[in-house]
């Protein structure tokens, strides 16, 4: 099937089947963690800390990481992040598993772990271009990534809610320890051909200093970014109080939360097939706002649906906005972005998308706060769309100043 062409690469197999068993894991325990918090402490605002300290480090750190990967060897660096991020999981699971229910240790090792994916994520998105011989099945690559992504952002909250009401949070850090363990080996039987590169002799500050020229002297690459930044900013922490809404709109428990985060995944399912299907990138700036508008609406529905029902059924359709949204951005820049650049133009895809979230995350629990969940809500849906329609006008601005300017041009 066309969908599936870029399993043909070996590497890329490989890279492709150990994430999907250990990314199941990672989502098992991101949503133990969240229910963990909010069952011991009742917190709109500590819900928002804990996702605020496992992103903040992608803000802080993403451009230095991507200069970091530049310089080195990739896959070396993927290796190390993936065995700290399985000790990160051990520590989480025997403190649970002893009843140690401290919310600073729990805080402190979400920190860890966003540290970890701050040099994962720039470093896995960098290596995929190593991963597919012919590039011209990239945007299919990157979109399989991102179904794997999503269809365990499916099972994962499925799985923890059956596990989180049957046995407790421990076995869900314990399932996501053990998922480690096929990525690493996986990672271990891959060939790449990574070319490793010869030593700098600029400083990281001077790097750092040329990636920001090099992005924000695109109009095309700033301006998609800087639309994932105010979607990550005010939209996508949307999701930081859907336990409030399982819980006390809706009556519910972990298997309930699970739900929300599992209608998502499906709807982001959706987008991903669609998105590996395409056979060109042209469209992705249209494909981008349409979703970007998809997402919007969807969360405003979400923040006044009445019933249970018509909450998971919007829960789909913000998977379906976000997703595509995300994705067609990602792509755009892999595809775009100069291989001397990719990493470092990746690095402020990171900070835009995994850095602003948690800073949002913390907005989003004391709008909660002070206004309730569904006016938060509301108002991130609104903002969602408002920013839209900003990013159209201003594309449709560009182009009709490149009219003008070829026709002066073809004038001469």
């Amino acid at each position: 099937m066309n969908v599936f062409r870029s399993l043909k690469y070996r590497n890329f197999k490989l890279f492709f089947y150990g994430q999907s068993i250990s990314l199941i894991g990672t989502w098992m325990q991101k949503t133990a963690v969240a229910w963990l918090v909010y069952r011991l402490t009742g917190s709109a605002l500590l819900l928002g800390v804990v996702s605020f300290v496992s992103l903040i480090p992608s803000l802080i750190l993403a451009p230095y990481a991507g200069s970091i990967v530049d310089r080195h060897n990739r896959y070396r660096i993927l290796v190390i992040t993936q065995v700290t991020s399985m000790l990160q999981a051990g520590a989480l699971a025997f403190m649970i598993l002893f009843k140690i229910y401290n919310i600073p240790a729990i805080i402190g090792l979400s920190l860890l772990q966003g540290i970890v994916n701050a040099f994962d994520i720039t470093c896995r998105q960098s290596l995929m271009v190593d991963m597919v011989d012919d590039k011209s099945d990239l945007p299919n690559a990157i979109a399989l990534n991102s179904t794997m992504t999503n269809l365990a952002r499916i099972a994962g909250p499925a799985i923890a809610g059956i596990v989180l009401s049957a046995f407790g949070e421990d076995v869900c850090f314990f399932g996501n320890f053990i998922s480690y363990i096929p990525v690493l080996t996986c990672l271990f039987m891959m060939k790449l051909n990574t070319i490793v590169p010869v030593r700098s002799e600029k400083s990281i500050w001077t790097e750092l200093q040329e990636g920001f020229k090099y992005v924000s002297g695109d109009p095309d690459l700033s301006s998609m970014i800087l639309m994932l930044a105010a979607s990550s900013l005010f939209v996508i922490p949307f999701n930081t109080l859907m336990p409030i809404f399982a819980k006390d709109i809706f009556n519910g428990d972990a298997k309930t939360f699970s739900w929300f985060e599992s209608a998502a995944g499906l709807g982001s399912v959706v987008s991903a097939v669609y998105l590996a299907n395409l056979k060109t990138n042209k469209n992705l700036v249209k494909i981008m706002s349409t979703a970007s508008l998809i997402f919007g609406i969807s969360v405003l529905m979400v923040a006044y649906a009445g019933k249970l029902p018509f909450a998971l059924v919007f829960m789909v359709f913000t998977g379906v906005g976000m997703m595509a949204q995300t994705s067609a951005i990602n792509t755009y820049i892999q595809t775009h972005a100069i291989p001397a650049m990719r990493a470092r133009a990746i690095s402020y895809y990171v900070m835009a998308y995994q850095g602003m979230i948690p800073v949002g995350s913390l907005m989003a629990g004391w709008l909660a706060g002070e206004l309730g969940p569904r006016r938060a809500v509301c108002i991130e849906g609104i903002i969602g769309v408002l920013a839209t329609a900003l990013f159209v006008l201003y594309k449709r601005r560009q182009a009709a100043g490149e009219s003008v300017d070829g026709k002066t041009a073809l004038a001469k």
